[in-house]
């Protein structure tokens, strides 16, 4: 009886020793909690982007174009005339950039750039939607601007030097009113339309067609480029945007790009080390430049999220922030390629803000 009574007593000790310590343990844990950080081994940071540097890594490469960019330009004309002399011998863009009854007649095969399987025979009703004569042969403007429609352009006050050049390039049909003007010019010799924005805008033209109509005076009487034998989903559409001009008579002209053209500069340029499923308006439309134009001059072509100059954040375009088929495109590298020939005196980019009369 009396061993059970010491082995009780022995147990409740036992007991109350264990409980004590996890009392004591937990009030030291409290006012340790309250008033000192407990030591916590440092978790593994995620470098977050910083607001000076939305492109998240690309300052190195930025600071690197800056380097290359920020030499004194000048035009090299050898360089310029054997670049030009290059396209012109392997692409022929003064007479194959733009399909026309003389360079295609009826009965003609045009084989799709995109679609290289593909091919269409030109019928007399399609052959009658061609121009008659190229609108470039033998004629050279002296001084071009290439507009591209990047964010670079927000608040670059570029209208007016843009506006000066002899012939203005643009691209995709771009706003040019409601405040835009004095950043990118009105003036328009020539601007593309891609056949995606005609069937996401306009309902590819299956309906109402006032809209795109109205749309295309912004753009006088320039001309109207449409890539119709690029891919065959391309052609009903862009058919469908020349009879909707002829039928409202509107003073745009349309035209159309020749593929072949488009596949000898695709092969020119991966000649050039450009590695591209498909080459973006920007570069085919600089490429036709340097063919047309004595001085090419390059504005909006910035493929970074970055400003040049300030690192502060941009839109993919100067009107919205819709992203580039980067699957198709290979933008950075048609970049590089644009930044070479600036750095060679073949062409001109112009990046950041313009200054009054500056050409």
């Amino acid at each position: 009886m009396r061993g059970q009574l010491l082995k009780t007593l022995f147990s409740l000790m036992i007991t109350l020793l264990f409980v004590g310590s996890l009392l004591t343990t937990f009030i030291w844990y409290m006012f340790n909690d309250n008033n000192v950080e407990p030591h916590r081994t440092n978790p593994q940071k995620k470098s977050a982007p910083q607001p000076s540097d939305p492109c998240k890594g690309c300052r190195e490469i930025i600071d690197n174009v800056i380097e290359r960019y920020s030499q004194t330009w000048k035009k090299k004309e050898d360089n310029y005339q054997n670049f030009r002399s290059q396209l012109n011998s392997k692409c022929r863009g003064f007479n194959k950039a733009i399909i026309t009854q003389a360079n295609t007649p009826v009965g003609s095969k045009l084989v799709y750039d995109g679609e290289k399987r593909r091919s269409l025979q030109v019928t007399p009703a399609i052959f009658s939607t061609f121009v008659k004569e190229h609108p470039f042969s033998n004629k050279t403007w002296g001084t071009c601007a290439v507009v591209g429609n990047g964010g670079i352009l927000t608040n670059s006050s570029c209208g007016q030097t843009i506006d000066s050049a002899q012939f203005v390039i643009r691209c995709n049909l771009p706003p040019l009113k409601n405040g835009y003007e004095k950043h990118v010019g009105i003036k328009t010799d020539l601007v593309t339309a891609n056949p995606s924005i005609l069937v996401e805008k306009y309902g590819a033209l299956m309906g109402h067609r006032r809209p795109f109509v109205d749309s295309l005076y912004t753009y006088g009487n320039s001309l109207l480029l449409l890539p119709a034998f690029s891919f065959g989903h391309n052609t009903p559409v862009s058919l469908r945007a020349a009879y909707t001009i002829e039928d409202f008579g509107s003073p745009i002209k349309p035209v159309f790009f020749n593929p072949e053209y488009l596949q000898r500069l695709a092969v020119f340029w991966r000649s050039q080390g450009l590695r591209a499923v498909r080459l973006s308006t920007g570069i085919i439309m600089a490429s036709l430049a340097l063919e047309l134009c004595a001085d090419v001059h390059l504005y909006g072509f910035w493929p970074f999220s970055t400003h040049p100059h300030g690192f502060h954040p941009l839109t993919n375009h100067y009107y919205d922030d819709r992203k580039t088929k980067m699957k198709f495109h290979a933008m950075p590298a048609e970049f590089d390629l644009l930044l070479r020939l600036h750095s060679q005196g073949v062409l001109r980019l112009h990046l950041g803000d313009c200054r009054p009369h500056e050409k």
